[in-house]
């Protein structure tokens, strides 16, 4: 007998939540019985392309209409942690975006409801179900220490893109929102303990809060020597020239990330689905040989038969679906994902204070 389906409640419509919904939609373990976004009744597209499910405009509406099994949390940051809680206490599990919350004390909160009420937690990193980029952390891994991690995802937003930029930055800066990803990558590669962060920041507009920037550069030093550097800007001020750096340098070698712009093809950075997509990994041996030349030609691997965004979502939800039905521990994704977030939190630190911020153990 096959099991049940997991029914599904789905919060926050935007570019990430209609693609979960359409991952819940075509995952057979699952069935979608609620979206849940500000002035649902008026969003045509969902009952389009959903015809049929139910929408809410209030979280406790929908909880007490659905009874959900599991909630899909993919509004802005700020709502997180109280959407989780509220989800988790109607006995649901929660499969939440990245970030987890808008402070590390909220979302150890989260975790830490979660496993009480023995519920799963999967948070949004969705870099960690893309089988290039655990590509590209492999062979990070092989290249020796220290290493030389350089990480950037710079975007040029212009009309609707820069709407949510700017609500994005009603609470979180851009090394916060996507910083998350990158930071965490650089943890995979090392498997050290990161001691430092220094972080600058600008405002380039005055569409933000005083106290927020759009622009920002954080550097980590590790245990274990090794350093790494992330940038993150956003809005249509922004530069489109090496948008997408991803590069992992050590004494052994390089791994590189080729973009479709280092390819020499068409991307547009506010584009999502340029933010996961790797075209091929050139990596580059340095050892040389007696007459000091390269001993070896650079190995360029194609990637162009890798899944696409929403193949990613879908495989993301698979892993929930495992993780309800107890196939999975999730125990140190949580562990790496408070690492990360400790990490861009710290970096947010350093651009107020303009001082290094020390990381305890």
């Amino acid at each position: 007998m096959s099991e049940a389906r997991v029914r599904v409640l789905v919060v926050g419509l935007g570019t990430m939540g209609t693609s979960h919904a359409r991952a819940y939609k075509a995952i057979e373990g699952f069935e979608l019985v609620g979206l849940c976004t500000h002035r649902a009744a008026a969003r045509g597209d969902l009952e389009a392309e959903f015809p049929g499910v139910p929408r809410f405009d209030l979280l406790d509406e929908a909880l007490a209409a659905t009874r959900p099994d599991a909630v899909a949390i993919c509004a802005y940051t700020e709502h997180h942690a109280a959407m989780a809680l509220k989800a988790l206490a109607a006995g649901a599990h929660v499969f939440c975006e990245k970030p987890l919350a808008d402070s590390l004390e909220a979302a150890e909160r989260i975790i830490a409801t979660a496993r009480e009420a023995k519920k799963a937690l999967l948070i949004g990193y969705i870099l960690r179900v893309h089988p290039s980029w655990s590509r590209f952390v492999e062979i990070g891994r092989t290249l020796g220490k220290p290493l030389v991690m350089r990480m950037n995802l710079n975007q040029q937003s212009a009309g609707s893109f820069w709407e949510v930029h700017k609500n994005l930055m009603k609470s979180t800066s851009p090394l916060v929102d996507c910083g998350v990803h990158y930071v965490d990558v650089m943890c995979q590669v090392t498997g050290a303990r990161p001691v430092a962060v220094h972080a600058v920041g600008a405002r380039l507009t005055g569409e933000i809060a005083p106290t927020m920037y759009n622009y920002g550069h954080l550097d980590i030093t590790f245990d274990d020597g090794s350093v790494g550097w992330y940038e993150a800007g956003w809005g249509p001020m922004i530069s489109e020239t090496a948008h997408f750096v991803k590069d992992i340098i050590g004494p052994n070698g390089s791994v590189s990330i080729v973009s479709q712009e280092s390819a020499g093809a068409t991307s547009k950075s506010a584009d999502h689905n340029t933010h996961t997509r790797t075209n091929a990994l050139r990596i580059h041996h340095a050892a040389l040989d007696a007459n000091g030349a390269f001993a070896k030609p650079d190995d360029v691997l194609s990637t162009e038969d890798e899944p696409g965004h929403q193949d990613l979502c879908n495989r993301e939800q698979q892993l929930f679906l495992e993780a309800i039905r107890g196939e999975v521990d999730l125990t140190r994704r949580h562990e790496d994902a408070l690492n990360s977030l400790r990490i861009v939190f710290a970096a947010d630190e350093s651009v107020r204070t303009g001082e290094v911020v020390r990381l305890s153990r």
